[in-house]
């Protein structure tokens, strides 16, 4: 039945065979993140190791001495992660070295790897990615709270990490609970659901575009389980799929069994869950199906991973085994159709995953739709059937054949459709889409659709498409593979640089030249492109060849451009075909060859011989470019009319610069006018080459003035050279270039100024402006002034105060003034300008000769002008200061003067007016010094009043010898003068800021207790309090008195802080706070006595209240419990009830809670007093209370007294709340055990049924503990303590008799009836194997198995292996243990096995336990080995005899292994008549190997068998020469016919001659007669007398060359009647006459006609042995 299953199981091995201890096999200790390795951390002898097992290789373990909290191996590589505490490492094992390193700030708590390069690392809070790549880890999300508290089993990603899923498990409600943190990465938002396992998959539905990503995830809980497969990160525009939740199967007996892992199988579309149980659940993703569930591991499974091989799931169990769980494709089809009975789900899978078994499905819906007429369903059926059973020609056939109805589309173009929106076609679809396609010329669809990859490209596709689109058609050959095609189009296409790259890259070499000489004819521009291709695809053809095959066309274009692309690598053997080259063009096209030579492309030619050419064809510039003697360069450079000026002027840098300035003076020489302007700028180009003087030289030499002005007017602004300057002006004076002087004078800043100066004087321009700029440019006005005043040119300094720089008019003012000018005229000179003059820098020139009353109508008028500069106000208020002209009234009454500058102009002339000025600019500073120094303290205190600046008011309060004088005007003046309350409370923090408290006191006290405008100011009072207790405490009690507007709550507990306490009680009995008041005597004074006469005199419940605190506080309980009842509080019942309890005062208490439960009903007081009264034992007053109205938590309190040891006081609550399950707890204390059972019997609950069961055990009371223990075996969960209960003590025949008791009820379950079974197994082992006969299906089978096996009970665990369906196990059994062992049952279980290495250790076992019955064993696993492994496994222990009837069983398999070890045998027995039939029926064997052995057999009949296998495998020598040597003639001769080959018959035919036997030679003429040459048959007859014998072979011959030539002459007659005209000119038809028609002797009868088979025996006439 194991081949029927659905899934393959293999157990890739078992980890304890590792040497891995069994505690490793934990979650915490073994990690598993792929199919590659498991990584484990073992403990061996004390030392921690981390082990990684090769899961490919399982012997390949390797071992590493790593002491680490955590360790997880990546999915791929030797990389492995550690975490120590919080410290995390990564190491790279096969490379010895860190890879990266951090120390977490939080402790983590789970890590896996989520991809190739990324860690996911989970602490309390948080989650986070660490990648490979280097960094520190970066938080993704935080975690939910509903993860609080859980244990982190899971954390995964999609498969674009934009989704996340957390799952942790918690118990509860005798569970376990899952939850699960579903986080988008793109939202940033998290959902929390409850589940144990989850998986991302992606799935493509029917009817979607597009893939859809899913989200499966399993739960289980209390009423069942639920699988849900949800859409995630949907694209807009796509459908919703519709979200998929099935219940999930669990056994009756796996209560507390829940999933741990869940894989997605992307191949199949499947998904796997593993519980912790080892059951299996295989579901459908798109349709959430279950396909199959079983189970798969006798122990827990703790940790799964996906296996990518097999596209299943790998799992390690508790055992530490390893295994792996996929769909089985060739059996999951069936299964589904025929267990599942589901063909839509079969239908789906085998289209998916291409799996077979669904064929007939396919092919039935398909031919039902197509029948009903459904051409597009059926079309879509086709489409997606399995492996293309259904895409075939037969399929495209029937619709092609289909009619048309008008208006629609044809069935045909439908079903081309679906196919392409399907996927790719294949080759015949493609072919038959493409014929209408291009018939109707719509060729882009095909482009379209190869660009979408959707056809197969073959060479008949391209050759279709070919005649339409020649470049379509080329890229379908390239595609196919089609050489010769490819080469063809595209010649056809004239793409010869591609053709020559594919022959390149496909080693195909066609003849270039022929081609090339093709091309000329007819294409000579792409000769000229492929000629430069084969140049460089073969360097060996003579370029010189190509060149004469286009001059003989006369293409010199043509040969031009290929000797262009041939000699662009300018290589020094080339230099004859460069001078070629330009030879060539500077015969036939000189504009090309000066092309070439101004790209510069060659440097290797004749340069002698292509100048000369140059200068014939009229190419000057190239003549002089490539001469080289000065003569030939002086004849050609005069000639700059045919030079291109910006050519010539670069060539020059190629001259020395001696030769340049002959070349120069010779260019001067022969025409100034014509080579002024290129001289000129070659002297500009290379000035700092040549020299500027020795240029200047020249062209003062040849007296051109206007040269040497161009020349130095481009190089003056760039030169350094103060004399190149001056010789510009010089020259520019001389031309009449005087804005060019005007403009170097202004702009340059290299001349001689002192020079130009002179210069300009003595040249006595008409203009004096250039004069004028050098002199305001380095600052000679006086000069200037002193020049042009002399010189009587007033106009000219006019111009330049008015024109030229209005802002040195200061200086020339102050020059004029200096050579005594008249006033009038400096006050008219001013009055002209109209540019902006610095007034500040004339008023101090002026000043400073002590003419500034000068000034005094020219800056009215500016201020009438409405110039509002500053520095005019500044000027008149000194004029007017100096003049005592109302100075004052100009100071306060006007803002735009310059405050400081005007203060300090005043200090040393009027202290006040300086006072004024600093006082209306606010400058603090410069008053604050005046006021100090003229003892100005009284305007200096209203100032620092109005200015209200806590910054000043701190420079001035420093420690200094005028704080106090100022002080002093501050409180007798200035502050009682003030009305302004910020003022003043600047002042006051002024003063607390300089820590002057005296000063602050008799500040305060001033304006506070005289009458002022703030002496109700309750600041300014809590200021006074709070001034005085820190520095005057004897003030305060005279305050309090004399104030009342103070803040009482804040002055009093401030005066409490500094120790006060006194004055703070009288503040509050003042403003009577009769609580503050209290609060301070009991907390601060701490006098309880003052405070009960204090509570006497005022008697208020809040004072008593207070005081009841305090005595509490003071643990005065009962003087505390009457002040409360006196105050009638009950509100701080809990504190009252706590102390009491403390301190045993439980008679108190009663008054206090009787007193609360007049004024309150509230739990804890009632309960309380129930307490109380069980506390004093008043039984009676609590029963009273019972029956009374309470709201008391009677339930609690009976806990309290049980916990308390008070049972009868417990009792009775219990009693009075019905609370059946404490009761009974409650009465097993006080002995009452039959009144224990029946108060159970009455709860009902596991946990009293346990206990009260406990109790009568250890009394030995059995009869009532089994009524008690049949309560608890009905709980799988109980059982267990319940049997340790009885075990524990010795009692085993009881727990067996209770056991036994409870077979008869309903609710027995798995856990009962499987926990008998091992008490069975241990104390009563004759009942076992009738128990597992009756309930082996109600057990466990894995503990019950263990448990067989603890007991060496070998027969019962083979029934349960059996019964279980672990038929692995069972084998294992039977040959481990004698006395399990059955041939019969064991031939039945062994075929049943999942792992197949257990055929051939059945195979060993029997060989060496029971050889007898090998035969049989091999009978039956027959269908299921391998037998090459069989046999090479009997081979190896030399018993391969005792399976002969196998082998000859098997043989017809024509297994190769088995052939061999067959003949072995029959070699062996010397059966040859057995060994011919082997070796004629079956051929895989090593035929040589045994040729080699028969052939040195002692048999004859041994050796003619190697002469017949060394025939059949064409070793015709070999069996020719074994023949002639055992005289098997006639084998012989067949072997030389069936060979072939004439010199192999030839060498047969002499030996026969030469040994004499001639009836041998006569049959080989008959045998081999189609291989023998004429001649020679007639030599060896002649030489050796054999006519006789070879007479037939002669006839036949003979009339078979007449029967061909009458045959040929019947051909030639019957053309030349049909083709009379051609008769002459053709050849014979191949095939005819004597090289076409078959030989006589294999042709039959000649004389008739007819034809005989050559197969047949029958010799031809007159031939015969």
């Amino acid at each position: 039945m194991s081949q029927q299953l659905p899934i393959r199981f293999n157990e890739i091995c078992s980890l304890s065979q590792a040497n891995i201890q069994p505690s490793s096999f934990v979650s915490t200790s073994l990690t598993l993140q792929s199919d590659h390795y498991v990584c484990v951390r073992d403990q061996v002898n004390g030392t921690q190791q981390v082990v990684i097992v090769n899961l490919k290789d399982p012997t390949d373990v390797l071992r590493r001495p790593i002491s680490a909290d955590s360790a997880v191996l990546h999915p791929k590589r030797k990389i492995i992660a550690l975490r120590a505490q919080r410290q995390l490492q990564v190491f790279d094992l096969d490379a010895k070295s860190k890879i990266n390193s951090h120390i977490m700030p939080q402790d983590v708590v789970y890590w896996t790897w989520i991809n190739d390069n990324t860690l996911g690392i989970v602490t309390e809070t948080s989650v986070y990615h660490w990648s490979l790549a280097g960094g520190a880890p970066f938080k993704v999300f935080d975690r939910h709270s509903s993860l609080n508290g859980s244990q982190i089993i899971s954390y995964k990603s999609n498969y674009n990490e934009k989704w996340f899923t957390l799952i942790g498990i918690s118990p509860r409600d005798n569970r376990i609970v899952g939850n699960m943190q579903l986080f988008s990465q793109d939202r940033q938002v998290s959902q929390p659901l409850e589940c144990h396992a989850s998986a991302f998959g992606v799935i493509r539905p029917e009817g979607y575009a597009n893939d859809v990503q899913v989200l499966a995830f399993a739960n289980r809980i209390p009423n069942g389980a639920k699988l849900s497969v949800v859409e995630i990160d949907r694209k807009p525009g796509q459908p919703a799929f519709t979200t998929k939740t099935v219940d999930v199967f669990f056994p009756p007996e796996a209560v507390n069994d829940f999933p741990v892992g869940m894989q997605v199988g992307p191949r199949y579309g499947v998904v796997y869950v593993i519980t912790k149980y080892g059951f299996i659940h295989v579901y459908d993703l798109e349709e959430a199906k279950c396909i199959f569930m079983n189970r798969i591991s006798g122990e827990g499974v703790f940790v799964t991973a996906p296996d990518e091989e097999t596209d299943g799931v790998i799992a390690v169990n508790r055992k530490g085994q390893v295994f792996s769980v996929s769909v089985n494709p060739d059996t999951v089809i069936p299964y589904i159709i025929s267990k599942l009975n589901d063909p839509t789900l079969a239908s789906l899978l085998a289209s998916r995953a291409d799996l077979p078994g669904a064929d007939d499905l396919y092919i039935k819906r398909f031919q039902t739709l197509f029948n009903q007429g459904n051409y597009a369903e059926a079309a879509k059926v086709a489409a997606s059937s399995p492996r293309g059973i259904l895409r075939t020609s037969q399929i495209i056939n029937q619709f092609k054949h289909l009619p048309t109805v008008p208006g629609q589309i044809a069935p045909i173009l439908q079903y081309f459709g679906t196919l392409l929106d399907k996927g790719p076609l294949n080759e015949h679809e493609t072919l038959e889409l493409a014929r209408p396609v291009i018939f109707q010329n719509r060729i882009q669809l095909l482009e379209k659709w190869y660009g979408e990859d959707k056809l197969a490209c073959t060479e008949a596709l391209g050759d279709l498409v070919r005649p339409i689109n020649a470049n379509f058609a080329l890229t379908v050959y390239e595609r196919a593979g089609a050489s010769d095609k490819v080469v063809s189009c595209l010649a056809e296409l004239g793409q010869f640089d591609k053709l020559v790259t594919y022959c390149s890259e496909k080693q195909i070499t066609p003849d270039y030249i022929s081609i090339l000489q093709q091309l000329v004819r007819t294409n000579p521009d792409q000769a000229a492109t492929f000629a430069s291709q084969i140049a460089v695809m073969d360097p060996s053809i003579d370029a010189e060849k190509i060149v004469d095959i286009f001059m003989s066309q006369n293409l010199f274009q043509q040969a031009t451009a290929f000797l262009l692309d041939a000699l662009k690598d300018d290589k020094p053997e080339q230099a004859h075909l460069q001078t070629r080259l330009l030879e060539l063009n500077l015969l036939n096209a000189p504009q090309v060859a000066d092309a070439i030579l101004g790209n510069q492309m060659f440097s290797h030619f004749d340069r002698a011989t292509v100048a000369s050419l140059c200068e014939r064809a009229g190419l000057v510039q190239r003549a002089l470019e490539f001469y080289e003697k000065p003569a030939d360069i002086k004849r050609v450079i005069v000639h700059t009319n045919l030079l291109n000026p910006e050519w010539l002027v670069n060539h020059f840098s190629n001259f020395p610069p001696d030769d340049s300035l002959e070349y120069m003076r010779e260019m001067l020489r022969a025409n100034v006018r014509q080579n002024l302007q290129i001289v000129v700028q070659i002297a500009t180009r290379y000035s700092d080459v040549l020299g500027p003087q020795r240029l200047i030289e020249m062209f003062e030499k040849y007296k051109t003035f206007e040269g040497l002005y161009y020349y130095l007017g481009s190089i003056v602004n760039l030169t350094s050279d103060a004399d190149v300057v001056f010789k510009y002006i010089q020259a520019a004076c001389l031309i009449g270039q005087f804005k060019e002087v005007e403009r170097i004078c202004r702009d340059n800043n290299v001349y001689n100024p002192e020079k130009v100066r002179n210069y300009l004087k003595e040249a006595k321009l008409a203009d004096q402006l250039p004069l004028i700029i050098v002199c305001d440019r380095f600052d000679c006005v006086n000069e200037l002034v002193f020049y042009l005043y002399k010189n009587h040119l007033m106009q000219f300094i006019e111009i330049y105060v008015q024109r030229v720089n209005p802002s040195k008019t200061p200086a020339v003012i102050g020059a004029l003034l200096d050579v005594d000018c008249d006033e009038t005229v400096i006050q008219q000179l001013l009055s002209s300008v109209h540019g902006q003059i610095p007034v500040d820098e004339l008023v101090e020139e002026v000043e400073s000769r002590n003419h500034l009353k000068l000034l005094l109508p020219y800056l009215e008028s500016l201020l009438a002008a409405g110039n509002q500069d500053r520095a005019i106000y500044d000027a008149l208020a000194k004029i007017y200061i100096d003049s005592n002209n109302n100075p004052e009234t100009f100071l306060k009454d006007n803002n735009q003067y310059d405050t400081l500058t005007v203060g300090k102009y005043c200090e040393k002339r009027d202290p006040y007016l300086a006072f004024i000025a600093y006082e209306k600019g606010q400058n603090d500073m410069e008053l604050i010094n005046l006021t100090n120094e003229n003892s100005m303290f009284k305007q200096q205190a209203r100032y620092l009043l109005k200015r209200c600046n806590s910054d000043l008011w701190g420079y001035v309060l420093q420690d200094s010898i005028y704080r106090r004088q100022l002080l002093d005007q501050v409180i007798i003046t200035a502050v009682p003068e003030s009305s302004d309350p910020e003022a003043v409370s600047i002042v006051v923090k002024a003063l607390m800021d300089a820590d002057l408290p005296s000063q602050l006191i008799e500040l305060l006290e001033k304006i506070i207790l005289q009458p002022s405008p703030f002496q109700d100011n309750a600041s300014l009072q809590n200021l006074l309090f709070l001034t005085a207790i820190k520095v005057d405490k004897s003030r305060i009690s005279d305050y309090i008195e004399r104030l009342d507007k103070y803040d009482v709550d804040e002055i009093a507990e401030i005066a409490v802080e500094n120790g006060l306490f006194e004055e703070a009680f009288s503040m509050y009995k003042k403003f009577n706070q009769n609580e503050n008041a209290m609060k301070v005597l009991v907390e601060d004074i701490m006098s309880l006595d003052r405070a009960q006469n204090f509570a006497e005199d005022i008697d208020t419940p809040e004072v008593w209240s207070r005081l009841a605190k305090a005595q509490l506080d003071g643990l005065r309980i009962p003087d505390a419990i009457d002040s409360y009842i006196r105050a009638a509080d009950p509100s701080n019942y809990a504190e009252v009830i706590e102390l009491s309890r403390r301190a045993g005062k439980n008679e108190e208490l009663i008054k206090f809670l009787r007193m609360a439960r007049t004024h309150m009903h509230e739990p804890d007081v009632d309960s309380a007093l129930l307490v109380a009264y069980a506390k004093t034992k008043q039984l009676t007053e609590m029963e009273t209370f019972l029956m009374g109205s309470n709201v008391a938590d009677v339930e609690s309190v009976g806990d309290e007294c049980y916990e308390d040891g008070q049972y009868e006081a417990a009792k009775i609550m219990y009693s009075n709340i019905s609370n059946w399950s404490k009761l009974a707890s409650t009465l097993v204390h006080l002995g009452e055990y039959q009144s224990a059972v029946d108060c159970a019997r009455k709860a009902n609950s596991i946990k009293v049924w346990k206990q009260v069961c406990k109790a009568c055990v250890d009394k030995k009371e059995f009869r009532l503990a089994q009524i008690c223990g049949l309560n608890l075996v009905v709980h799988a969960e109980e059982l267990g303590d319940l049997i340790h209960l009885y075990e524990s003590r010795g009692y085993f025949e009881e727990i067996v008799s209770l056991m036994e008791a409870g077979l008869g009820l309903e609710r027995a379950h798995m856990a009962f009836y499987t926990e008998l079974a091992i008490l069975y197994s241990k104390y009563k082992p004759e009942s076992m194997m009738d128990h597992l006969k009756l309930f082996w299906g109600r057990l466990n089978m894995a503990k019950v198995i263990r448990a067989c096996e603890q007991a060496e009970m070998w027969q019962e665990t083979v029934f349960l292996y059996v019964h279980d369906q672990s038929f692995d196990n069972a084998a294992d059994v039977m040959m481990e243990q004698p006395t399990a062992f059955d041939h019969q049952s064991f031939k039945d279980i062994i075929i049943k096995v999942a792992n197949l290495e257990l055929y051939y250790r059945a195979l060993n076992f029997y060989l060496e336990q029971h050889p007898t019955l090998l035969t049989d064993l091999l009978a039956a696993l027959t269908p299921k080995i391998d037998h090459s492994r069989v046999v090479r496994l009997f081979a190896k222990s030399e018993n391969t005899p005792l399976i002969f009837n196998y082998l000859t069983a098997v043989q017809h398999l024509n297994i190769e292994a088995v052939n061999r070890a067959y003949n072995d045998i029959l070699v062996e027995m010397e059966d040859y008549k057995s060994l011919n039939v082997s070796i004629e029926s079956y051929d895989n064997f090593d035929a040589l190997s045994l040729a080699k052995r028969l052939e040195k057999h002692s048999l004859l009949e041994f050796r003619r068998i190697a002469a017949k296998i060394y025939n059949k495998n064409k070793r015709w020598v070999q069996s020719i020469e074994l023949s002639k040597q055992d005289k098997f003639y006639k084998d012989a001769i067949n072997t030389a016919r069936d060979s072939g080959k004439v010199d192999i018959v030839e060498d047969l035919l002499s030996y026969f001659v030469q040994t004499g036997n001639y009836e041998c030679f006569g049959a080989m003429l008959y045998t081999c007669y189609h291989l023998l040459r004429n001649d020679l048959v007639m030599e060896i007859s002649w030489r050796h007398g054999l006519q006789d014998y070879a007479q037939p072979y002669f006839i036949c011959y003979q009339a078979e060359m007449h029967n061909k030539i009458m045959s040929l002459e019947k051909q030639l007659s019957e053309r030349q009647v049909t083709e009379p005209a051609a008769g002459d000119a053709e050849a014979p038809m191949a095939g005819s006459g004597i090289l076409g028609n078959t030989l006589m002797l294999t042709n039959g009868n000649l004389e008739n006609g007819n034809t005989v088979p050559q197969s047949m025996s029958m010799p031809p006439v007159g031939f015969g042995l």
